[in-house]
């Protein structure tokens, strides 16, 4: 077994109906960029009912049709965020969590302790976070808030600190597949290729999302000499 393969995102999404919201983080082959990434999916009339609205540089969810909506409390919340040199992505409202503690001079780890896996039972889908630094150099962190066991009982926290490397990005998604209830994320985030590409990278993440269940994604490269930022967003609701 190679535990330092570097896996093709596509071919290991491609054929899972249901990996459900997903966050990578990385740096592209030619050393020149970091790359963010964030999708969603979803099975129920509600969760579909989705688009990604890109404003001022911050990412959010937003209904598509406003008509529809049914229950907008873990569905529509802001999605990237960026404060004091770092970029916030996360799956949830705790985007907002972990602005305010680190306008407070926190680290997601401390933010992140007033919050766990959300309330939807019998599922209860993790949170998971990223925050991209890019004071003194780059470096990144993930996270994700879990179940410890089937009731709900306790939440289990994991903290992933990376100093990056060249063509190498971090990959972690709520889901295993589907499943009643669905089972939730394990191990590691998983290594992936991050091309110098963006297109290529955007193309290949959303061609190998389930068709039926893939909403939006959004992909993001800055440039670590400049700051400059390139971004693709997709939505399947237009």
């Amino acid at each position: 077994m190679d535990i330092y393969r570097i896996n093709d995102i596509g071919e290991l999404i491609r054929d899972n109906s249901y990996v459900g919201r997903g966050i990578v983080a990385g740096k592209t082959e030619d050393g020149k960029k970091a790359a963010a990434a964030y999708f969603i999916m979803g099975r129920s009339a509600n969760s579909r009912n989705r688009v990604f609205t890109l404003r001022d540089g911050e990412l959010f969810t937003e209904p598509f049709d406003t008509d529809k909506v049914e229950d907008p409390s873990l569905i529509i919340y802001a999605a990237v965020r960026s404060i004091d040199g770092k970029l916030i992505v996360t799956n949830g409202d705790q985007t907002d969590t972990i602005y305010d503690g680190i306008k407070d001079g926190f680290c997601m780890k401390h933010a992140l302790k007033s919050r766990e896996f959300e309330p939807d039972a019998p599922n209860f889908t993790p949170r998971i976070s990223c925050v991209l630094d890019f004071n003194d150099g780059f470096s990144y962190d993930m996270s994700i808030l879990k179940s410890a066991d089937a009731e709900g009982t306790a939440c289990n926290r994991y903290l992933f600190s990376y100093e990056p490397i060249d063509g190498l990005g971090h990959f972690i998604h709520t889901y295993v597949c589907d499943g009643d209830p669905i089972p939730t994320f394990q191990g590691e985030p998983e290594r992936v290729r991050i091309p110098s590409d963006i297109d290529e990278f955007t193309e290949t993440l959303w061609n190998a999302l389930d068709a039926d269940n893939k909403i939006s994604l959004y992909v993001r490269y800055i440039d670590l000499a400049t700051g400059k930022t390139d971004d693709r967003l997709i939505n399947k609701n237009q």
